[in-house]
């Protein structure tokens, strides 16, 4: 059980574990548990699988060298709901991996940033694409570095959106008070119809440089989906949360070179999924996988029947307090 949390939780290399480990006994150490540690946001990133030389490639997969082993680069998809997180593993990154997560039915509110599979995935369906601010800040830092003689043009910018994201705060904190929310509220759409007309007369000026103006192209057609959290304010501006959850698995990527074969990458997945949905509710991965692996041990090593009752969001509140994290121990003297 360690050994699970400390590779797919804590993102530790196996085989440093286990010097660890040697090297604790060695000096008399025992070992010690580390501590802590609807609306949908996604994202992707590179997931090595490494396979024998003679295997055979499949579609989709691109082939790569790291350390003078073959590999395969497949995707790791990730899809956060209110609830839980779910880690996909795929050779593919088109549209088809989140059309199968979300199925035919498919609706709701999706953060992304502006990648075209979501585009792709999105049409013919109720999806609402909500599009990343913090990409379209990006674009104009990008420019700063490019084009050093623009970098003033693009720090407005940068600053503009900035007042977006205070004005947006500054309303999430009134959200229970109606007479200030309206306020502020008034105060955000009409920085918001600024900044449109701002990004149209500078599109239309024949002065502005190609590098600016294709960054507002890029903000025009993407505008819709940057600006549903107006009428939202439940949704967050940017999918930094889902950026987030992408960065430990490229730690362990980086850590323990990605998987040695396909079944251990859909494990990886699968561990991903387990310990970030517990961490959605503060959870103790180790409390919670001593509980499950018992019930599995009472069962005959097999998976318990009833599954449902170790789901986080179907536990009552003294079970969720049971299995969280323990209180951090404070000296106050």
């Amino acid at each position: 059980m360690p050994m699970l949390s400390s590779t797919w939780h804590y993102l530790r290399a196996c085989r440093r574990q286990s010097r660890a480990e040697r090297n604790f006994r060695r000096f008399g150490m025992g070992h010690r548990a580390v501590g802590q540690v609807s609306l949908h946001e996604a994202d992707e990133s590179t997931f090595g699988r490494f396979s024998h030389p003679q295997s055979r490639l499949g579609a989709g997969y691109v082939d790569r060298r790291i350390e003078g082993k073959i590999g395969y680069r497949w995707y790791l998809w990730v899809f956060i709901s209110e609830s839980a997180v779910v880690y996909i593993l795929d050779p593919s990154r088109s549209a088809k991996v989140p059309k199968e997560h979300f199925g035919e039915n498919r609706e709701g509110l999706l953060n992304v940033d502006r990648y075209g599979a979501y585009k792709s995935m999105a049409k013919g369906c109720d999806i609402v694409l909500v599009y990343c601010w913090a990409h379209v800040r990006r674009d104009f830092l990008a420019v700063c570095c490019n084009w050093p003689q623009h970098s003033d043009w693009a720090m407005q910018w940068v600053a503009l959106i900035g007042k977006l994201y205070h004005l947006n705060n500054s309303r999430l904190e009134v959200v229970e008070q109606p007479e200030k929310l309206a306020e502020r509220d008034e105060k955000l759409r009409r920085a918001v119809e600024e900044m449109a007309e701002k990004m149209q007369t500078q599109r239309r000026d024949e002065n502005t440089h190609y590098a600016c103006k294709k960054v507002l192209d890029s903000l025009d057609n993407h505008w819709d989906g940057l600006t549903v959290f107006v009428d939202h304010p439940e949704l967050a501006m940017d999918n930094n949360k889902a950026e987030r959850q992408v960065r430990g698995p490229v730690v362990g990527r980086k850590n323990y070179y990605g998987s040695g074969s396909e079944w251990s990458g859909r494990l990886a997945a699968v561990l991903f999924s387990i310990f970030q949905t517990l961490g959605l509710f503060n959870l103790n991965p180790r409390r919670w996988l001593q509980m499950y692996l018992q019930a599995c041990s009472e069962n005959a090593g097999k998976a318990p029947e009833d599954i449902e009752t170790f789901l986080p969001w179907n536990m009552t509140s003294q079970r969720l307090a049971e299995l969280s994290f323990e209180p951090v121990q404070r000296d106050s003297s």
